[in-house]
């Protein structure tokens, strides 16, 4: 016996329903989901989108390539870039959603990984929060289902004792599910999406019953490169995936690019100030970053030691961010280095023995001799003392 999409999520989708009617408007929302974010453009898309669609897509694959990559639409509208990266990558990911393989995003940390999952989710089902977050404490129910206890005790199995995870209803719905992290998750728990994956069934012994994915249905997975050795996937479950990695960037102009636009969006909900002032500082800490994650000077003269941190993008926003915040709460509303000196050095001296010397070195012999960097060495020696 099959149970049906509506019959399964009935339930659920009626409280998810009422939940984000009542909830709050996006604009006060510390970091609303994508499609709330950027409804308005998914709308325009939507509109202005001819091109043939996959069964419950909301745009076709060119839509969502545009959504992501951003792009001028004919009647003039400006879709803004949510990935700076190679579209080829993007093209690739965006297709294999399309066919009946899942889709394993791997990178190092800070490559956008969550990012570009998160969005390819709201442009291609209108709804980003089918989401597992993987962790060595994530259970088997968290990819299948679960139960309610209280009506389990009360009545026994049943579809209404069923709590069905986000991966359930995806299939249910024919929706995009997404799962975080998934080399995080012990080996036996990773496996139950083996049958999900290739047969396209959620089996329910308990009630005798299973649910079958219709037609929509689609799965993103994200891994870490450095977390190999963790829990790496088994080889059957792995053939399930196409597997696309996403690169570190590879300018420090697109680099430059991608934290300007991001502490923009998170200062915004924050209410802190514009970075146009400090873009000397946000291009100072990209370059650090860069030259400490490389090995070698931009200039490629001064070979330099690497930290034990990744000093990924996604950090480089978080040092820029916090010293905005510095400069709104305790200075004149302009980032200067003396708000970012301090998170940079948090960022880079994760090991206090052997990150301390890699900083020191790299301070007296590159940052010191560099030209109109002054200020800049100053502060962190400041903050390193």
């Amino acid at each position: 016996m099959t149970i049906s999409a509506e019959s399964q999520t009935e339930s659920q989708t009626g409280s998810q329903t009422g939940s984000r009617t009542g909830s709050q408007a996006a604009d006060e929302v510390l970091r609303p989901h994508a499609e709330d974010a950027f409804a308005e453009e998914l709308a325009v898309l939507a509109a202005q989108d001819d091109r043939p669609r996959p069964a419950r897509w909301r745009l076709s694959p060119w839509a969502v390539a545009t959504y992501l990559l951003g792009g001028t639409l004919p009647d003039g509208t400006v879709i803004s870039p949510k990935y700076v990266g190679p579209r080829r990558i993007v093209e690739v990911a965006v297709t294999t959603l399309a066919t009946d393989r899942a889709l394993l995003l791997l990178g190092v940390p800070g490559t956008a990984k969550t990012w570009v999952s998160e969005h390819l989710a709201a442009a291609v089902s209108g709804d980003s929060t089918l989401l597992v977050q993987g962790t060595a404490g994530t259970p088997e129910e968290a990819i299948r289902y679960g139960w309610n206890y209280a009506q389990l005790l009360a009545n026994g199995p049943s579809r209404d004792a069923l709590v069905p995870s986000p991966v359930m209803r995806a299939m249910a719905d024919g929706m995009t599910a997404r799962v975080e992290e998934l080399t995080r998750i012990p080996a036996d728990v990773q496996d139950t999406l083996i049958t999900i994956l290739s047969e396209k069934t959620l089996p329910i012994p308990e009630l005798g019953q299973e649910v079958q994915a219709v037609r929509g249905f689609n799965l993103i997975a994200t891994a870490n490169d450095r977390d190999r050795g963790v829990n790496d996937l088994s080889s059957a479950l792995r053939r399930r995936f196409n597997t696309v990695v996403l690169p570190l960037p590879a300018s420090v102009e697109d680099e430059v690019d991608i934290v300007s636009r991001r502490v923009d969006q998170v200062g915004r909900a924050l209410e802190l100030p514009s970075a146009p002032d400090g873009m000397d500082e946000i291009r100072r800490v990209v370059t650090v970053f860069r030259e400490l994650r490389d090995g070698v000077t931009a200039d490629g003269r001064t070979k330099v030691k690497s930290p034990s941190g990744t000093l990924s993008t996604a950090e480089a926003i978080s040092v820029v961010t916090n010293g905005l915040a510095l400069s709104a709460h305790f200075g004149d509303g302009v980032l200067r280095s003396s708000d970012v000196a301090a998170g940079i050095l948090g960022a880079v001296v994760r090991d206090p023995a052997a990150d301390r010397v890699v900083w020191q070195e790299y301070l007296e012999a590159v940052v010191r001799e560099r030209d109109g960097w002054k200020d800049f060495y100053r502060a962190c020696r400041e903050v390193s003392a």
